[in-house]
């Protein structure tokens, strides 16, 4: 396990930019003709919104 320590800015500076990344992975996966690099995206995507829901419920 690793840990990390951030301060609120810090914490929610990082919680934008995955955000933000967030809806950009999401286009990338509908426009992702590839059904295997599909479902690793979407393996991906589960793992992204782990880090993301973490983060939200740090204080």
């Amino acid at each position: 396990m690793l840990t990390l320590s951030f301060t609120p800015e810090e914490r929610d500076l990082v919680l934008d930019i995955l955000n933000n990344y967030k809806s950009d992975f999401r286009m990338e996966i509908t426009d992702t003709s590839t059904p295997e690099y599909r479902k690793q995206l979407k393996q991906q995507e589960v793992t992204l919104n782990g880090v993301i829901e973490k983060l939200q419920n740090a204080k």
